[in-house]
């Protein structure tokens, strides 16, 4: 849990500030009694898949990469739709079961739609996964994704 913990601090930090290394990344953690290696900080930032942007001062900082579902391509979505065979679910785990070789697909329109409300998402031949913190965050993520199927 620590890792999630973490990753969530990056991503709060990096939308407040403009951070323009991976040191300061460590001290911004520091300082939210986070201590972590560069190594460390180098790996999160892999996973989340940040990227610089240049700013108004023309030096280059850290930022995250947020579909909006509008901006997720039309075929993606219709492919989403079309392959779902069932949404439920689970406790605080939402599970998508797709038709055959369907899942990869799904797993990645789950990633792009970035809701908060999950934490991780693991997606197999005819399955996915998305951990939720708790169960009503899971119920919020299947309304969202009912209303997604529906249009």
């Amino acid at each position: 849990m620590q890792r999630n913990f973490r990753q969530k601090k990056i991503l709060e930090i990096i939308k407040e500030k403009e951070i323009e290394t991976q040191q300061e990344l460590c001290e911004e953690l520091s300082g939210v009694g986070l201590e972590v290696t560069q190594a460390t900080v180098s790996r999160d930032i892999r996973e989340l898949h940040l990227y610089k942007v240049k700013a108004q001062n023309k030096h280059y900082h850290y930022a995250a990469s947020e579909w909006e579902e509008s901006q997720i391509p039309d075929k993606m979505l219709s492919l989403f739709r079309t392959c779902l065979v069932k949404i439920c679910t689970v406790g605080n785990t939402v599970v998508l079961k797709t038709l055959n070789g369907n899942g990869g697909n799904a797993g990645a329109v789950m990633d792009m739609l970035n809701y908060p409300e999950i934490v991780g998402t693991i997606a197999g031949d005819d399955t996915v996964f998305s951990l939720c913190e708790n169960s009503e965050k899971a119920k919020t993520v299947l309304n969202r994704l009912n209303e997604i199927i529906r249009k």
